[in-house]
């Protein structure tokens, strides 16, 4: 059995022929009343067989000697029907064509010539030696089958060869098809290869580096590598910028295919796309670019006719803006976009990684800056405080070992005095030492170590300090945040006691919400200019409110100062306990 995925030509044609003679047959046997049962059977039987071969043929469905099969049937129906009629006539001539042409379509001119050899042999056996057909009629039978024979022997070579170049031709149109559609996906499999390698090394270089120069260089020739891998570098015509944001401002921090004039451009992004991307976050495709407010001036891109804009952001920080044009209305399809929204987040998180690794060696500066003050500030206390009373103690005891010499009872009230300045400089070092380490703090906790500061203060400096804490919270708060609230409360005190002049001061750490703290120290001292000394406090050479701030930011919370002279100062902090709670307390600055 052979199973094939097109139509068998020569079967159809076999079996359509088949049913017209056997119709025709029908017909014939039907007009004559007197014509026996016999050729009705062979005649249902040839009905029968075209049925069974024709469903055979709708399947494409060939059995072994299939076609000997069928020629044989013919040949055989032909022999049958002629012996079962009566009086055979014409009859004879119609049912011989059948075997004939069979094999003339299966075997062709060959074949065409030993059935029609047969045939005429039968007939003329069957009408000479059996004397059941009139002479005459033979003379016009004989002729007919030899001529039939010849005839569709002709054609059948002819039509054979005919659809056997059709079929060649078919199978070389499907072969040179599949070639074609083999090649398109080899090729679009190596575009696609070639896509992934650049976007593979798209990422591994903006992931890789904590450069920001380095950052947006590479990002424009990438995504240009990306979007047509199979075009040469620098033959794309497409269109690009990075803007990114400095003072307010955005500029063109690198470009692709940009006139120097471009290159120029700030865009304060209050307008159009530009405002759409920074609020909203979506990337925006559109054709309309050359009619923006801002992004309309630059003229490189009025020669393209399709944009694709996409912000750069990660988190609550936004960094700019990718845009990309192209004189092709229909460059940036769903494929591209997806390429470009992958290269602005690889993009973001590299921005992101780089002011991350900025404001790392930022800090790292800083720290060493307060580390520097905090030993300078160390050596000036030591300098001012305990050295200078040590160095009043060793002066005094020379004096007082003469005063012992002339007048002892002189000498007695001078070491009383003597007495008490070694009192007051212990209690200055006690106080040094338990501001450079709180053991209570440790011990006790946050609301232990701030009393405990506040009574030194009031014994040391004599200055009044006065607790407030809700100790509800102080569950909420692990151990490293504690120590730096600590800190604040020590640096916020020391400059309201150096500076403010203030008769109290008021430590407070209370909730105002459920995931949010306010720490507070307030103080009732002559105050100051808030906005003219933040102006100026570079110029100070202090580093106490920069030592606020860092040590809010490592509480993820927002430092807050109101002041103003005569009205003393608030020192606030507000400390989120949550991830949630940073970020609305970021989003609300």
């Amino acid at each position: 059995m052979k199973i094939s995925d097109s139509p068998f030509i020569a079967d159809w044609f076999v079996l359509s022929l088949r049913w017209l003679i056997l119709l025709a047959l029908g017909f014939a046997l039907f007009s004559n009343p007197n014509t026996p049962w016999g050729p009705y059977l062979a005649l249902g039987i040839g009905v029968l067989w075209n049925l069974g071969f024709s469903v055979l043929a709708g399947l494409n469905i060939r059995l072994s000697y299939h076609r000997l099969l069928n020629v044989l049937f013919d040949f055989l129906l032909a022999i049958s029907l002629s012996l079962l009629l009566s009086q055979p006539g014409l009859e004879l001539a119609l049912v011989s064509l059948l075997p004939i042409f069979s094999a003339s379509l299966y075997f062709e001119w060959r074949g065409a010539l030993i059935v029609t050899f047969s045939c005429l042999l039968f007939t003329a056996a069957y009408g000479f030696l059996l004397l059941k057909v009139p002479r005459s009629l033979l003379l016009i039978l004989l002729p007919l089958i030899l001529a039939s024979g010849g005839i569709f022997g002709f054609l059948g070579y002819r039509l054979m060869n005919a659809l056997r170049a059709r079929r060649k031709a078919i199978l070389e149109a499907r072969a040179q098809k599949e070639r074609a559609e083999l090649e398109a996906k080899l090729q679009k499999q190596r575009a696609e290869s070639e896509r992934l390698r650049a976007v593979y090394e798209l990422s591994s270089t903006l992931t890789g580096t904590l450069s920001y120069q380095r950052v947006i260089e590479s990002a424009l020739g990438l995504a240009d590598s990306a979007l047509s891998p199979e075009m040469e570098r620098g033959t794309n015509p497409l269109v690009g910028a990075v803007l990114l944001f400095r003072e307010g401002q955005l500029f063109v921090a690198a470009e692709y295919h940009l006139n120097f004039a471009d290159r120029k451009l700030e865009f304060p992004g209050e307008a159009g796309i530009l405002k759409m991307l920074l609020e909203e976050r979506a990337p925006v495709h559109t054709r309309e670019l050359p009619l923006d407010p801002e992004l309309g001036r630059i003229t490189a891109l009025r020669k393209c006719t399709s944009f694709y804009c996409l912000p750069l952001y990660s988190g609550l920080n936004t960094y700019g803006a990718l845009i990309f044009g192209h004189p092709d209305p229909q460059y940036f399809t769903e494929e591209r976009r997806e390429i470009l929204n992958i290269l602005a987040r690889q993009m973001s998180i590299a921005l992101q990684n780089a002011s991350l690794y900025q404001s790392l060696l930022e800090e790292k500066e800083q720290m060493a800056q307060v580390h520097e003050e905090a030993r300078k500030k160390l050596a000036r206390d030591l300098h001012d405080g305990p050295t200078q009373s040590v160095s009043a103690i060793a002066m005094r005891l020379g004096i007082l070992r003469r005063m012992f010499e002339r007048d002892p009872q002189q000498a007695s009230e001078e070491l009383k005095k003597l007495e008490e300045l070694a009192h007051r400089t212990v209690k200055e070092m006690r106080h040094m030492l338990f501001t450079l380490r709180p053991l209570v703090l440790e011990t006790q906790g946050l609301k232990a170590a701030l009393q405990s500061m506040a009574d030194k203060m009031r014994e040391t400096f004599n200055q009044e300090v006065i607790i407030e804490v809700d100790e509800s919270v102080l569950d909420r708060l692990e151990m490293g945040k504690q120590g730096v609230i600590f800190s604040l409360a020590e640096e916020a005190v020391n400059n309201a006691r150096k500076h403010a002049r203030a008769p109290h001061i008021w430590v407070r750490l209370k909730p105002i919400h459920p995931d949010i703290l306010l720490f507070e120290v307030q103080d009732d001292g002559v105050g100051f200019d808030v906005k003219s000394v933040m102006q100026s406090y570079e110029k100070r050479g202090s580093l106490g409110m920069v030592n606020l701030t860092e040590r809010a930011e490592m509480l993820n919370g927002l430092l807050n100062i109101l002041s103003a002279p005569g009205q003393g100062t608030r020192v606030q902090v507000f400390i989120p306990l949550t991830d949630e709670a940073a970020e609305r307390l970021h989003q609300q600055r």
